[in-house]
Formats: structure tokens, C-alpha cells, sequence
């Protein structure tokens, strides 16, 4: 695992420590890398999104039903 050296604003600083202090995270290091998690996930999820978006404008319109397209982006969201 590589060692980084970064500086936070005091806000970003102070919620840090207090996630850390609530015991919710262990070390400050584990909190920031669940964020990157997270926003790496939500990078796949907003690609996807586009994707589709994408195919959509290109294909013209769909048959399927608001219902089904709201479905299978609740789906992809949730994992």
C-alpha cells in the first residue's frame, strides 16, 4: 500500500476526525479510502447512466415502459 501525504481544508479536517472519534471509522486513512470506494462506484453507476443515455439518443425511442427503465436503474444503483 502506498503512503500519501495530504492536506484537508478545517471543515474536511474536523468531520474526519470527528467520523474517527464516533468510532464509525478507525483511522482517518480507512474513512478517506471508503470514499474513494464509494466514488469509484458512482463513477461505474454515472457511466453506465451515460451509456445508456447514449444508446438511447441513438436508437431513438424505446418500448419499454418508465416503469421498466426506472427498474433497471434502480437495479444498477443498488448493486
Amino acid at each position: 500500500m502506498s503512503r500519501q501525504s495530504i492536506s484537508f481544508t478545517e471543515p474536511n479536517e474536523k468531520w474526519l476526525k470527528e467520523q474517527v472519534d464516533s468510532k464509525e471509522y478507525s483511522s482517518k486513512s480507512e474513512l478517506v479510502n471508503d470514499l474513494i470506494r464509494q466514488a469509484r462506484k458512482q463513477q461505474v453507476q454515472i457511466d453506465w447512466v451515460r451509456a445508456k443515455l447514449d444508446s438511447a439518443e441513438k436508437s431513438g425511442f424505446t418500448t419499454d415502459s418508465k416503469e421498466a427503465i426506472l427498474a433497471q436503474s434502480k437495479a444498477m444503483l443498488n448493486g
